[in-house]
């Protein structure tokens, strides 16, 4: 062999997954959490309340726990 030639892999690779993919994956888990963004101020402000309640609920749960 010279080293023109290119090494064949020690293992058989499996699927890999393109950054690309991953990226996408990414954006659309974003976007389900996120939501679309046109919600009105009152419902950004409920959900803020809502998610300070549960994780005060939380603590308080493990402290107690």
């Amino acid at each position: 062999m010279t080293s023109a030639e290119p090494l064949p892999p020690a293992l058989p690779r499996g699927r890999e997954v393109k950054a690309s993919v991953l990226a996408a994956f990414q954006l659309v888990e974003d976007a389900r959490y996120l939501g679309t963004g046109r919600r009105s101020r009152r419902g950004r402000r409920r959900a803020i309340a809502e998610r300070t309640v549960a994780y005060r609920r939380l603590a308080r749960d493990l402290r107690v726990g």
